[in-house]
């Protein structure tokens, strides 16, 4: 039976991966897979997250399933970051959810729970956008439309393009828009353009689908909250899925949650048993290590309060090693202007030039990253940017 089945190409971000490390050169740098990297290039465990583990394994007395929602603590204390403690739909009872394996396993929980909803619709995407987008919400059998976001020409935002789109989609649709620190393009919405977003879906009738995987690496917690909880305040209907593999460094745990903001406390009752009921025929009961860790952190003041700095230093040194990259590129004689890296924000870079570039800094100089030009900025470091530098300049 299984013959009949054809071997399929590498993923090119996890194939990327995979030929960094079969590479032999002892300068070689990799700006690919998206995990937090420390200057000497190791994704650590956050001394919050080491004490969070030292305290459960100290209370947990039972390895029984939790309740099929989630470890309930971390669901509202997740809640209460991504839409702040007093939230009028928080009181109101608005809300739906349920912890999810991973950012990805809520973006599908929630890309089901829309096709129940309308399997008719579409779910607009931005152009470009994080590429396991398209498989997660695609293979739940819903029709996926792209809409203009990002010219590589200028290193912006195509803003009136984008909204002339929007304006366009019917209602009903839902529109995928990332909450804070757009993958790939590190490129973010201001306040005004999150403003003509919201009355753009308030004229149409769109559903917002937030995606918050990097909330805390952009501008601060708060900060980055801003245009979902904009959405969240405006509109009877908002989709979020949000992660904790990036802020709290949770990557191998999948740690999840997917979000539903309802019209009313009775939709509300009624989507969390069919959010629930699609959970339980996907992997049917929750994992709950990693939102136990959460739920321990988010909730003791003092160890809340460690987390809080671990994030905004992995925040400044990321926006620190930008500003480093660029005045490296106008040191070694770059003649395009990169002074746009410095106004990205989040873990990820376009660098704006060309796949051949790519592929030449690649085979050249052993520098790892993506076709599109995407790079990992927490891949950078004080002992690479200097190589990295000189590599990029080479072959521009």
């Amino acid at each position: 039976m299984f013959e009949v089945l054809p071997q399929l190409p590498a993923d090119p971000i996890l194939g990327l991966s995979t030929a960094f490390k079969a590479d032999t050169n002892p300068n070689k740098i990799d700006l690919g897979v998206g995990v937090y990297k420390d200057e000497q290039g190791h994704t650590p465990i956050l001394s919050s997250v080491a004490k969070a583990q030292t305290i459960l394994l100290e209370k947990e007395d039972s390895k029984t399933y939790i309740t099929p929602q989630g470890v309930q603590g971390y669901i509202d204390g997740m809640l209460q970051l991504m839409l702040g403690k007093n939230n009028p739909v928080l009181l109101a009872d608005r809300v739906a959810a349920v912890q999810a394996p991973g950012g990805c396993g809520a973006l599908r929980i929630l890309a089901e729970l829309i096709k129940r909803c309308d399997d008719t619709l579409t779910v607009w995407v931005s152009d470009p956008t994080w590429a396991n987008h398209i498989p997660l919400i695609g293979n739940a059998g819903l029709k996926i439309e792209t809409y203009p976001y990002f010219d590589k020409d200028s290193a912006s935002i195509k803003f009136d393009a984008m909204i002339d789109c929007l304006k366009q989609v019917k209602k009903g649709d839902v529109v995928l828009l990332h909450g804070c620190c757009h993958n790939p393009t590190g490129a973010d919405l201001t306040k005004d353009q999150w403003q003509v977003v919201l009355e753009t879906a308030q004229q149409t009738g769109f559903i917002p689908f937030v995606d918050v995987a990097y909330q805390g690496f952009g501008d601060g917690l708060e900060e980055d909250a801003y245009g979902m909880r904009l959405m969240v305040n405006n509109l009877p209907e908002v989709v979020i899925a949000a992660s904790c593999s990036k802020n709290f460094g949770l990557y191998r745990e999948r740690v999840g949650i997917a979000v539903m903001v309802t019209e009313n406390s009775t939709a509300r009752k009624a989507i969390q048993t069919q959010i629930q009921a699609i959970a339980r025929g996907i992997y049917s009961m929750p994992p709950s290590y990693g939102g136990a860790l959460v739920d321990i952190i988010l909730n003791d003041d003092t160890l809340r309060a460690q987390w809080m700095a671990e994030v905004e230093a992995m925040r400044t040194r990321m926006h620190d090693l930008r500003g480093l990259l660029v005045s490296k590129l106008n040191e070694y004689g770059a003649q395009k202007d990169f002074e746009f890296i410095k106004q990205q924000k989040g873990m990820f870079s376009f660098l704006c030039i060309t796949p051949e570039q790519v592929q030449a800094v690649r085979d050249q100089h052993s520098v790892y990253f993506v076709g599109s030009s995407r790079v990992n900025i927490a891949g950078i470091s004080q002992a690479n940017v200097d190589t990295l530098a000189k590599a990029l300049v080479s072959v521009l």
